[in-house]
Order: C-alpha cells, then structure tokens, then sequence
C-alpha cells in the first residue's frame, strides 16, 4: 500500500526551488528568489501537541520543565513549550528530529487541526501591528513568550521568538480552516515591507541563531 501524502494547508504561489518529503508530509525547503526578507515560512508539517492536566505542573514533557506562569515560554532541545493556563500547555518541534508523543492521556496532537506559520525579519513588528492589537513589544516580556488573542480577527496562540531593534520573530497557529484568509492578511500587510514566502531552510537558519 502507498504511502499518503500529507499536506499542509499553506499554498504559495511561488516557484519552488527545492523540496522533499519527510514523514509523509511534502515540504517546502526554498522557494525561488526568496529576498533577503522580512520572510514567511510555512511551519504546517512540524509535529504540535497539547498537554492539559490538573496537576499540570508535575509534568516534564520530553525532561523539559513546564513555566510555571501563563504567557511563559522554554525553548530547549529543539521543543518549544508554552504556557497556557493553570491546566494547559503547548508544545511546538521547531527543530531536529520529531520526537515521539508519550503514550499519556494528556497529550493531544493537534498538528493535522492547526496550521503553524513563522514570521520573521525587520520589520516582523510593523507587519504584526497592522493585524492585531496585541502587545508584541511589551518591555517588561523577555523572548520568548506567549500571547493569545485575534491576529487577522482570528483567535491564536503567537509566541515572540525574537524582540529586538533589528529583527522580529513571531509564530503561530489557528485552525486549519482559516489557512488561506490568514497568509492573504499577512502578505497583503508585509508588501509594503518586502515580505515574501521563504521555505524551511531558511527557518532554519533564522532559529539556530536564536
């Protein structure tokens, strides 16, 4: 029996220059004259989950300590987890191998009902301002931290990567559903500022940095 394809709800219409398949799923690697950004890359394909309990803070997902406080966030290993609420949790593969879900009731994966994008180069700011009215550069919140709210009127889960004078770094996720009104508001609101679609390599490079 063939393997199924898994694909992501993100399309660009770009030319792509390089792609392949990885665990099913085919993957954007670089587009064809990408600039030199701000970029928006496709994350749809990166395995998510959430963790929700009672007793949320005995849990050591992958031996990586939850925050303790909502709007907290760790990045280790490759796993980004973030703080929701007092029971609630999610955790983002941003980097290396996929690891594989522990075989625990809490755990729900929700990679197949969301879809993930990363938005990231000068100006990422501007562009986010024109979409929300979160507060992205809340000076007393140190990258990388959550916030949860309407980004293009619709409700999210964003962490800030990266806060400084040069360079934004900003993901998120929503519903599969609203895949398509979400990158037309984001490349409408960034073509002023250069935005264009970039593939994985160069999230990549951007998150190795960080």
């Amino acid at each position: 029996m063939e393997p199924i394809t898994r694909r992501s709800p993100v399309v660009f219409d770009r030319p792509v220059k390089n792609k392949h398949i990885r665990d099913n799923w085919e993957i954007v690697l670089e587009y064809d004259n990408e600039g030199p950004g701000p970029h928006l890359v496709d994350l749809s394909h990166r395995s998510r989950w959430d963790i929700q309990d009672n007793q949320l803070d005995g849990y050591r997902p992958f031996q990586i300590s939850i925050p303790q406080a909502p709007g907290q966030c760790m990045f280790k290993g490759g796993l980004l987890i973030n703080r929701m609420n007092r029971t609630q949790a999610s955790i983002w593969h941003l980097a290396g191998d996929t690891p594989d879900v522990p075989a625990d009731p809490a755990y729900t994966d929700t990679t197949d009902g969301t879809v993930f994008l990363a938005l990231f180069g000068k100006n990422g700011f501007a562009i986010a301002q024109k979409l929300s009215a979160l507060d992205f550069l809340e000076p007393s919140s140190r990258a990388p931290f959550l916030l949860q709210g309407p980004f293009a009127h619709v409700p999210c889960q964003i962490v800030v990567m990266e806060k400084t004078a040069e360079s934004a770094g900003i993901l998120l996720t929503c519903s599969r559903g609203y895949a398509r009104d979400m990158v037309h508001a984001i490349l409408d609101a960034g073509r002023q500022f250069g935005l264009l679609p970039a593939g994985e390599a160069a999230f990549s490079n951007w998150i190795e940095k960080l």
